[in-house]
């Protein structure tokens, strides 16, 4: 399995090859469009052989080319129902808590015409993944993890070899640490439980690949 991290602006998403094909996991920012596809054109990745995209969480940043690739390059888009809504409308605050302080609203708001899916990119997946789906069935030997905090529907997709893809809910610029929390309890909830793993690497939406040693030092 050979793993090919590709930054678009400020977001990774990562292209994963085996022997069945290509998976992807999140695609980036839609403005970053044409870079993507030569990257995936540079690695060999092709409409016949894309076999899935997997969608950590809702944001534009992570799934601005979702739709764009399930139409060029024929590949099944599968995401956690609780991020249904987000990218089905665009709405940023549809995947997080009902709950939130007036400033967290405020700020989520002024950002959102800069961050929203555009009509033509908002899309409806085809396959749900929750805690624990086995990717098996589709020759790729990982399994899903759910793990809230960033966002309510946020998961990890685990390989068997100990490399965990992370989304949001931690992020490496500096050093490792969780990434714009909306849900405090749930983000360390999620942390506890990927301790339970044996993990060799980590690698996060935003950010350099790091070690699970890094993380239980640094936070």
């Amino acid at each position: 399995m050979d793993i090919h991290r590709i930054k678009t602006g400020f977001v990774n998403c990562y292209l994963i090859k085996t022997e069945s094909g290509f998976f992807m996991i999140d695609t980036g920012i839609a403005s970053k469009r044409i870079e993507l596809v030569n990257e995936l054109e540079h690695t060999g990745c092709k409409p016949e052989n894309l076999v899935l995209i997997l969608v950590t969480h809702g944001d534009s940043d992570h799934c601005g080319n979702c739709a764009y690739l399930r139409e060029k390059f024929g590949a099944k888009i599968a995401m956690h129902p609780a991020e249904a809504e987000i990218v089905a409308s665009g709405e940023m605050l549809s995947s997080r808590r009902p709950r939130q302080s007036p400033l967290r609203k405020i700020l989520i708001k002024s950002l959102t015409p800069f961050v929203s899916l555009k009509k033509s990119d908002r899309f409806t997946a085809d396959l749900s993944i929750e805690d624990g789906t086995d990717l098996s069935d589709w020759e790729f030997n990982a399994r899903v993890l759910h793990l809230p905090g960033h966002s309510n529907g946020s998961i990890g997709v685990l390989t068997a070899d100990g490399e965990l893809f992370c989304g949001d809910l931690i992020d490496n610029n500096d050093i490792p640490r969780l990434h714009m929390v909306d849900d405090p309890a749930a983000a360390n909830a999620s942390l506890e439980k990927l301790r339970q793993f044996m993990i060799k690497i980590v690698y996060p939406g935003h950010g350099a690949p790091f070690t699970m040693d890094q993380l239980t030092t640094e936070n």
